[in-house]
């Protein structure tokens, strides 16, 4: 494995990061697909044994399960010293607006759940899951500096939002003298790469840690056509986001194939190893072993800039989707 600084902070995180969406209790979540305790466990397990230190969760994810898998997975394997370890929390909701429940309460609140959840005293990375358009963003970086004062939180992070919002909310911070946003998760595959536009170039200029989820496209840049698994058939979710692009996507997806090939490499490889050339540390989830083990492989990959030009060029414009596309 091989480690990077987090953009500004000291924080050492392994080129790969362990996404856990796929975590949690499917009884009582929004996903079906995701897996037991036992079975989730069993991953961590691997990719700690694989050197991978970052990990990336959420309180909404399986109504806070993942958290408390990961929680019980780190007191028994680990250092909780050794662990990067990240959660997200959402907005406030409708009821708790109208209920004049104010951010500071609501974050404390999310903050203080997701610390019980972990079983840990404080989170490494605490990222502000999408923009909140019906809160002053003051509020929330206020609300969020003083976490960390309080020694709650080391840094904070944004996912879900544009170039724009990330430096309004850093200067705004800047001029109170607050913490500040040190990276971005955003939506940033081979197949969907509309952070270029402006979001790769500012987090350049910034040195913010770019920590991007679905670096597979759920799946669609590895999977032989004929391969099914029960993610593939049950999450809608990411069906909204690929089946509509599938037919220009196709051409990229065959590139993948055949440089892999040409090469002696998996899908996994070359198309992780294109994005560990951009980014910081890909979120890479994970429901089996195996596919935590084919990610870590990437992680040496070296692809020159003919490769690189030959993955990139049959890329056309995309709309925003999934969370992006209600960011307005």
């Amino acid at each position: 494995m091989e480690y990077t600084k987090l953009g500004k902070t000291d924080l050492n995180v392994s080129r790969l990061c362990l996404g856990t969406m796929g975590f949690g209790a499917s009884d009582i979540g929004q996903h079906t697909w995701t897996l037991d305790e036992g079975k989730s466990k069993e991953i961590i397990k691997r990719a700690l044994d694989l050197g991978i230190n970052f990990i990336d969760t959420a309180i909404g994810y399986s109504n806070g399960t993942s958290e408390q898998y990961i929680g019980r997975a780190i007191k028994e394997y680990v250092k909780r010293e050794d662990i990067v370890l990240a959660t997200k929390f959402f907005l406030r909701t409708q009821d708790e607006i109208s209920n004049n429940v104010s951010v500071k309460e609501h974050i404390n609140k999310l903050l203080n759940e997701s610390l019980q959840n972990l079983a840990t005293d404080y989170i490494d990375l605490y990222i502000y899951h999408f923009w909140d358009y019906k809160t002053p963003i003051e509020e929330i970086m206020e609300a969020l500096n003083e976490a960390v004062k309080a020694g709650k939180i080391r840094h904070i992070g944004i996912s879900n939002c544009f170039a724009w919002q990330i430096a309004k909310a850093n200067y705004i911070s800047r001029l109170n003298g607050w913490a500040e946003f040190v990276s971005i998760q955003g939506h940033y595959n081979l197949l969907f790469r509309e952070e270029e536009r402006e979001m790769i170039p500012y987090c350049s200029e910034e040195n913010i840690a770019i920590t991007p989820y679905s670096p597979l496209a759920s799946g669609r840049l590895v999977k032989t056509p004929t391969e099914v698994s029960k993610r593939l058939v049950e999450d809608t979710y990411a069906k909204g986001k690929y089946d509509s692009t599938a037919e220009k996507d196709s051409i990229i997806i065959d590139r993948v194939a055949k440089l892999a090939e040409k090469k002696g490499l998996t899908r996994i490889q070359i198309a992780l190893g294109w994005l560990l050339t951009k980014v910081t540390a890909p979120v890479v989830g994970a429901t089996k072993i195996s596919h935590i083990e084919e990610a870590v492989k990437a992680v040496p990959v070296k692809l020159n800039e003919e490769e690189i030009a030959y993955l990139e060029e049959a890329y056309v414009p995309h709309k925003l989707v999934g969370l992006m596309s209600n960011n307005n």
